[in-house]
């Protein structure tokens, strides 16, 4: 079975190889939309199959299929009564028509016989056919955005239907209903939407949140509320939405009742395809195609005027949406009553879209989260009024500002707020502060899983940390005028020492600095008293150099005792998980894959916490990179086959070869299905590895003697190599072997610039000579290394996958230990080398070298000619 990893990259190489010029917030829509048909025809394969007994496959069961509904309809004259497609549709809720079936395009185009009318007759068919037979808009319009006729798709029909037919066969041989079974298929369709979103620029705002941004709002969400309904008014692709569910457990998966809104056509269409494909029911989604704020939308069937409660709203609405009342909504709204009747801005819809979510909030237990820019913290007139109303009512529960450029269509930096109903009266609002927490991933910044960790673990915990989160009591917000901006309250700036001038002119070190060295006067203070002395009141001398005081601290037994023992506890993690990963079996699934994840997450956490000073969010981090790099991965393959079969399986090396449109994929021979080819080389290779070495090494002595002989060459000072003058490449920077050749020939025998240019001549036949038979022992042992994936034997895929896994794991987190003494062992360099010149020695100085001068000058003589 392919992998998510596979899938994903064979898609996305796919699209961008044949949507050529098209922009991709255009193209999505015809890639999406014929991935989920696909789909939905495998579904309906499935169902048939299902209720019918067959045992056929492939397209023996779609002729099967075919003739079955031909025969129902020769007996009972139409579909309306057709008990074949009845009987699908009672099993699953739709159905496709055996000749509109995605398959049926395929065989179409492998018979010649390809129609791109036949496309939409298709697609329209099967909205035709779900209406008659299902009282209800799951599938309405779905298909309404895959215009065909696009001369973006190719200015002629034949260039469209070409383009088209290309698109079909990227999905051909995907078993969908097997992928989505196994968690794949909806992970790549989310993949491409977000692989879109990067490539659609400020388009993408209208479709789409980075996952890492749903992330913290669903894990807030998911572990502080029991949640059975979930609304998003402004849903995009249903990202947000899908990313809650993720974390919570199997029945409340099952019980969950999605409402959506979007305004967008294109985008409603694409967020109903997703979630059909993530595996919810159509019975569980609720959607509505319109705007959030012009109408209230869902209304409570139980008591008419008023709206469904939620137990969680999420959103991440348009920012500061201009003209959002053009419907002209007064303050009598319900949704606006809470905050006394006051309209947000015309030109502004931020407040407005919070407060539709909030009034759609389950006051007991609910919560909300949404995504905001910063002025919604700060601005006055009616958004001041709201917001004070807002806190005077304790609705707001934390702000958490996020870094800037995070999103394709904006880099203004933005907040999450979190909302509930049940705060008790006067509860504090947690202000975190997240925006230095970040890594640079191309144009954009991304919250790593450290950074996630941190942000929901501090909201859990309400702590207060320097820097970083602050408790504010309801009388502090009153004394900065109900103003939330977040520098107000948490002060991210990193602290620098002040230069003292007393240490300058008179020397030493200011106690107060190494007073204020927290981590070293905790864990190591009998050297720290050893180290520095008193100077003077208040100044300190160092006795020992830095470099000294450095060995002492890392050498110290506090520091080896502390060390020894995490790395015991962490040897003891490592055999732990190392068990439970190779016992992954198919009946796991893969939400038994992700409590591993979770658990071997939580515990380094559980672990670090144990260490004062220790970050134990980086820790968190070398853990969730495991699982990123390689983990989730290789746990779904060890699920399907087993540790030891999983480990001598390989499987082909795609590589993506050629640019533009010549660029394709092709085999390049096979790597190992979790096994990486390197380590086999690392580990079981090791003579055949330093003889490619040893070879390297004599091809760069020999390029070294090439280069010297270019050098000299050159220079057109150097008489002795003008020979090699007419022996440049056109580049005039690399010696041309043809051309030294050719030199040789025309230069006399027995001379002196012949033997240079045969020297010269035998440098470029050496290297070439190294240099194939190089390739030839890498050829060699890239065959060797394939061939050896399948006779691996059960302690060699233990050794290899252990150090794949966890090989730094040891030393990555004993080294956290040290890293907060290195910290402060680098101020204590800075303050010694800050302070060891007073002013004495610098005038001193200054004097000694004005004496060497005048010295100097002393003994020039002036030479008259």
């Amino acid at each position: 079975m392919i992998t998510s990893d596979e899938i994903k990259r064979r898609l996305w190489n796919g699209a961008n190889q044949l949507r050529g010029s098209m922009d991709a917030s255009r193209y999505k829509d015809y890639m999406l939309g014929l991935m989920f048909y696909k789909f939905l025809s495998d579904k309906t394969l499935q169902a048939f199959k299902s209720v019918s007994k067959s045992s056929a496959i492939g397209m023996e069961l779609v002729k099967y299929y075919a003739d079955n509904v031909k025969a129902v309809q020769k007996d009972n004259a139409g579909i309306a009564d057709n008990k074949v497609l009845n009987l699908v549709k009672d099993y699953l809720g739709y159905y496709v028509q055996p000749d509109q079936l995605y398959q049926s395009w395929i065989n179409d185009i492998n018979n010649g016989e390809f129609e791109l009318e036949k496309i939409s007759d298709s697609l329209n068919s099967f909205e035709r056919n779900v209406d008659a037979q299902k009282d209800n808009d799951d599938f309405k319009g779905l298909f309404s955005n895959l215009d065909l006729t696009d001369t973006a798709l190719g200015s002629t029909l034949k260039q469209r239907s070409d383009n088209i037919k290309e698109l079909i066969l990227l999905f051909a041989d995907l078993d969908m209903v097997e992928l989505q079974e196994n968690d794949i298929l909806g992970d790549a369709y989310e993949y491409l939407i977000g692989m879109f979103a990067m490539e659609s620029g400020k388009k993408a705002g209208e479709f789409y949140t980075p996952h890492y941004v749903s992330e913290v709002i669903a894990q807030i969400a998911a572990k502080c509320a029991k949640i059975s309904s979930i609304y998003d008014p402004a849903v995009g692709s249903g990202s947000l939405l899908l990313t809650v569910k993720g974390h919570l457990s199997e029945e409340d998966k099952k019980n969950l009742h999605y409402y959506r809104q979007e305004k967008n056509t294109a985008t409603y269409n694409l967020t109903r395809m997703n979630l059909l494909l993530h595996g919810i029911r159509p019975n569980k989604i609720d959607i509505k195609n319109g705007d959030t704020l012009a109408e209230d939308w869902p209304e409570d069937p139980n008591r008419p005027g008023e709206g469904i409660l939620f137990d969680a709203v999420v959103m991440n609405p348009p920012y500061s949406l201009k003209n959002w009342n053009s419907s002209k909504i007064k303050g009598s709204d319900p949704r606006f009553e809470f905050v006394d009747g006051i309209l947000p801005p015309d030109n502004k819809g931020d407040y407005a879209f919070l407060l539709h979510g909030l009034y759609h909030l389950n006051r007991d237990g609910g919560i909300m989260g949404i995504v905001l820019p910063h002025g919604v913290l700060f601005r006055g007139a009616a958004e001041g009024d709201i917001r004070k109303t807002l806190i005077d009512k304790d609705c707001i529960d934390a702000v958490i500002g996020l870094p800037a450029g995070m999103f394709t269509n904006t880099g203004i930096p933005v907040i999450v707020m979190i909302l509930r109903k049940d705060r008790k009266f006067d509860e504090p609002v947690l202000i975190i502060d997240a925006s230095n927490g970040y890594s640079k991933q191309g144009k954009q910044n991304v919250l790593r899983e450290r950074d996630i960790a941190r942000i929901v673990d501090t909201y859990l915990e309400r702590k207060e940390e320097k820097g970083f989160s602050h408790v504010a009591t309801k009388k502090e917000i009153i004394e900065n005028d109900y103003n939330l901006n977040i520098p107000r309250y948490v002060d991210s700036t990193v602290d620098t020492i002040a230069e003292d001038v007393d240490g300058h002119l008179f020397g030493g070190i200011p106690e107060s600095n190494i007073a204020n060295l927290t981590v070293l006067n905790s864990s190591v203070p009998e050297i720290i008293k050893n180290t520095f002395s008193t100077l003077r009141p208040g100044y300190l001398k160092m006795e020992c150099a830095p470099a000294d005081f450095e060995k002492q601290v890392i050498n110290s037994e506090t520091v080896t005792l502390k060390s020894d023992k995490l790395k015991k506890e962490i040897d003891e993690y490592i055999e732990k998980y190392w068990n439970e990963i190779k016992e992954i079996s198919q009946s796991d699934g893969s939400e038994a894959i992700a409590k591993i994840k979770d658990d071997m997450l939580n515990e380094i956490k559980a672990i670090l916490s144990a260490y004062s000073f220790v970050d134990i969010y980086e820790g968190y981090q070398v853990v969730a990179d495991i699982w990123k790099d390689s983990l989730s991965h290789d746990a779904g393959i060890i699920g399907e086959k087993g540790f030891y079969e999983a480990g001598r399986t390989r499987v082909p090396n795609m590589v993506t070869k050629g640019s533009g449109d010549k660029k394709h994929e092709e085999q390049d021979g096979f790597i190992g299905a979790i096994v990486p080819n390197e380590l086999i080389e690392r580990i079981l290779f090791k003579e055949e590895l330093e003889e490619i070495n040893r070879i390297e090494t004599k091809i760069a002595e020999v390029d070294s003697e090439i280069a010297e002989i270019t050098d000299f060459a050159g220079d057109e000072s150097n008489e002795d190599y003008s020979c090699f003058a007419e022996c440049f490449k056109d580049s005039g920077d690399e010696l041309d072997r043809k051309k030294v050749k050719d030199a040789i020939k025309s230069a006399d025998k027995g001379s002196q610039e012949r033997k240079l240019l045969e020297t010269c001549e035998k440098l470029f036949a050496e290297k070439a000579e190294k240099s194939k038979i190089q390739k030839q022992k890498e050829k060699e042992l890239k065959e060797a290394v394939q061939e050896r994936i399948l006779l691996l034997t059960n302690e060699e895929i233990d050794t290899i996958m252990h150090e794949k896994w966890f090989g730094d794991v040891e030393e990555e987190m004993t080294r956290l230990i040290v890293l907060p003494l290195a910290n402060e062992i680098e101020i204590v360099k800075d303050l010694y080398d800050r302070y060891s010149d007073t002013l004495d020695d610098i005038e001193n100085q200054i004097s000694a070298l004005t004496q060497q001068i005048e010295d100097f000058q002393k003994e020039l003589v002036i030479v008259n000619e």
